[in-house]
């Protein structure tokens, strides 16, 4: 089996992408609380910070800030993933799973930054929040409604102007989280 390195520092704040295994599968969206139910609850066993996150239709970014002596990310990322292929059984939808009964939902890897400063930090903030314009699910990023821009704004982090120019790939008056 291959072993990925993984940059495993602890309290550190991440960037992810994780994916569903087909790529143009609605899943995510077309049940959004039953993952905002699945990161609810590995939240309460699990602790870690929610900086940004956007559900999209088969994939989702986040960035996350862990406590300062834990960088077990990926056994979060794990129980996520179960645990929406679990109520996603239980809610009636079906889930094929290959010869080993493993389900077929999720793409084994994800992908994962280590945010080195806070520049850092903000570049991948902003690619969360202006992903859905990215792959035209939205116009302006404020138009997505499966993100934590909406959050951003109300703290007062952005305006709901952010972004706003399509052709503009991040750009505006940015956010401090």
């Amino acid at each position: 089996m291959v072993r990925y390195r993984r940059s495993l520092v602890p309290g550190a704040s991440y960037f992810f992408t994780v994916a569903l295994r087909d790529r143009h599968a609605r899943v995510l969206t077309d049940h959004v609380e039953l993952l905002r139910q699945s990161v609810h609850e590995v939240r309460s066993a699990m602790p870690f910070g929610i900086v940004a996150m956007t559900i999209l239709p088969e994939h989702f970014h986040a960035v996350w800030t862990l406590p300062f002596d834990d960088a077990a990310y990926a056994s979060r990322l794990s129980r996520i993933k179960a645990r929406f292929g679990d109520l996603l059984v239980a809610s009636g939808v079906p889930v094929r799973r290959n010869r080993r009964g493993e389900r077929l939902l999720w793409q084994r890897r994800f992908w994962e930054h280590t945010n080195c400063d806070d520049e850092d930090l903000r570049r991948h903030v902003d690619y969360c929040h202006y992903n859905p314009v990215k792959h035209g699910w939205a116009l302006r990023p404020v138009d997505w409604p499966y993100s934590s821009i909406h959050r951003h704004i109300r703290l007062g982090w952005c305006t709901a102007d952010w972004a706003a120019d399509p052709g503009d790939s991040a750009g505006g008056d940015r956010h401090e989280p």
